[in-house]
């Protein structure tokens, strides 16, 4: 199924309001975008292949994703008396709403987003995965709400203004990405993963249906089970129930565990998997010679594209447009290109995103239990995972970012912590190790507004499905059970992971080296010139937000080469080309 959009209660939109919203989720689903408009007493209109009615029932739903746990509770429901017309993961999610009503969500798993008209209840019911693998974005104004898989769709609607959040713009200054449920346009917000949220007399009220469990402290006693048994049963059901439904799928592939293990259970699955990946032209220590190693040992027809610094270039204004936001890092382009080069022969890749986030995969999560010999605090070696709705404990340091801008932040308080987390309603705090806690923030935040959020948007430009098995939540509940040598000890990550590759694929010996992009050079020379007149120039719209004296310094000690200013030149150059690209008041 495709992207949806829609709206309730808002008197002003009429019907030809669907055409243009739909327009800008065209890409996603290929061409199976759907659309709800309601009014106060039912369904105003819709649009498309979607949505899925049933009129007896008095109900009508758009789904983008798919339920990937939809053959099992077909089967449940239909031993309860109900009536299938189709294997589809709509009519399972609308038959599992009329047993379980709003609870539904909790019976769900995969990647989903969905609105659902209950036009007995006069009651919008909309929802979205644990992790955030599928994005649902709102927008309240006046008497009503409007929703649609992207911002660029409610963009579309005449009643949402083209406004940045300057909050937001902050953040990601900060940050290099928009911490939920912000996004850059004011008023625009995203519905927190794992949540649902009910639109009924007039008002929205939301609740979360399941959170991170390494947000609680671990079990005193570990699962009797065999963990790593435990955990290739489980991750393999993942990489099953995602493969259901279709003969043919792809694997992004690069030299390193994740990529490796997803591949290897496909292939054990007995799937046709095709792996695709991809390098950048004139890189020495390309990933594609180990990729291309791995996909031989695993039998899979293997793709790969060779990118040149002109090819990845001319593709970052569509990237940013497609992305709704500046992209972080230069390698977010290599995901459309590499996706599109899928879309020629897949519907569907499954990522090994989530990998380091749910198991303790990157070295700042090693480097965390001896930060305190250095008299660190382990902030300064992670990224900061804010929680949509809590207020972190602070120090308020100042960051980098600002110093070299010369932005203020008087109005700004920082919320980097690592240590507490207290949440504004309940005042509970966030308790555990803190590798827990870490983890905890990155799958929070980083994850799904950054990780998950990033492949999507890349992935559905070139109208290609993406299904990441490491953020199916029973493999988060059993590692979380685990005690943390589990997944870190040492300066060893990922153990579990590491040894469950030999039942995954016994003589595999991924190696990691990462998609190199040498941004820092291209800034010095292909870039060069935009970088001047977008920075610098009369035409820029950025410029105002910064201090042009120690902007214009840090550029010409980049282009100098006397300092290397890669990360936040990139993050502001992608900032004038979002604002020049969306046009935001």
């Amino acid at each position: 199924m495709g992207g949806f959009a829609g709206w309730i209660g808002d008197p002003a939109a009429g019907e030809a309001a669907i055409a243009p919203m739909l327009e800008a989720l065209a890409h996603r689903g290929r061409g199976d975008a759907g659309a709800l408009a309601l009014s106060g007493a039912g369904m105003l209109g819709a649009r498309g292949p979607q949505p899925l009615a049933d009129a007896q029932a008095g109900i009508a739903l758009v789904l983008d994703g798919e339920i990937a746990n939809r053959q099992g509770l077909r089967a449940q429901l239909a031993q309860r008396g109900y009536r299938f017309a189709s294997e589809d993961s709509a009519e399972v999610l609308l038959r599992a709403y009329q047993h379980w009503d709003k609870e539904a969500v909790r019976h769900l798993r995969g990647a989903f987003a969905f609105a659902l008209w209950d036009a007995r209840k006069q009651r919008l019911l909309l929802a979205r995965d644990r992790f955030g693998e599928k994005p649902l974005h709102l927008h309240e104004g006046g008497a009503g709400l409007r929703f649609a898989s992207e911002a660029k769709g409610l963009l579309a609607h005449p009643g949402v203004p083209r406004e940045a959040d300057l909050q937001a713009v902050w953040d990601l200054l900060a940050l290099r990405y928009v911490p939920g449920p912000r996004t850059l346009f004011k008023g625009v917000r995203k519905l927190a993963p794992g949540s649902y949220a009910l639109w009924q007399f007039g008002r929205l009220h939301e609740t979360r249906y399941w959170a991170p469990p390494d947000g609680e402290p671990a079990p005193a006693r570990p699962p009797a089970q065999e963990p790593v048994g435990a955990f290739v049963e489980r991750f393999e059901e993942a990489v099953k129930l995602r493969l259901e439904g279709h003969a043919h799928a792809g694997a992004f592939l690069s030299g390193g565990f994740d990529g490796a293990a997803v591949a290897a259970a496909m292939a054990r699955q007995g799937a046709r998997v095709s792996t695709f990946s991809a390098g950048v032209e004139g890189d020495s220590a390309s990933e594609l010679p180990a990729a291309a190693r791995l996909a031989k040992q695993l039998g899979t027809v293997h793709h790969e594209i060779v990118l040149s610094p002109r090819e990845l270039l001319a593709h970052l204004p569509r990237a940013v447009a497609m992305r709704d936001a500046p992209l972080a890092r230069p390698a977010d382009i290599a995901v459309h290109l590499l996706a599109r080069e899928a879309a020629r022969s897949v519907e569907i890749v499954l990522t090994g995103d989530g990998g380091d986030e749910i198991l303790g995969g990157h070295r700042r999560h090693a480097a965390e239990r001896y930060a305190w010999l250095l008299g660190q605090v382990p902030t300064l070696l992670a990224v900061a995972m804010p929680l949509a709705g809590a207020s972190l404990a602070i120090r308020d340091p100042r960051s980098r970012w600002a110093r070299w801008t010369g932005l203020q932040d008087g109005e700004h308080r920082s919320r980097l912590s690592i240590l507490t987390v207290q949440d504004e309603k309940t005042g509970a705090r966030t308790r555990g190790t803190p590798l827990r806690q870490m983890l905890h923030y990155e799958q929070s935040g980083w994850l799904p507004d950054h990780v998950l959020e990033r492949t999507d948007r890349m992935a559905m430009a070139a109208s290609l499905e993406t299904r990441a098995p490491f953020v199916d939540h029973r493999i988060a509940e059993h590692v979380s059970a685990l005690p943390d040598e589990a997944r870190v000890k040492g300066f060893a990550t990922k153990r579990i992971l590491r040894r469950a590759m030999p039942l995954l694929a016994p003589g595999l010996r991924p190696r990691k080296r990462g998609l190199r992009i040498p941004a820092a050079q291209w800034l010095r020379t292909d870039l060069r010139e935009t970088l001047l007149e977008h920075l610098g120039g009369a035409g820029s719209l950025t410029r105002p937000y910064y201090d042009g004296k120690v902007l214009d310094a840090m550029v010409g000690q980049h282009l100098a080469g006397k300092r290397n200013h890669e990360e936040i030149l990139w993050t502001l150059l992608n900032l004038e080309i979002w604002h020049r690209t969306l046009r935001p008041a």
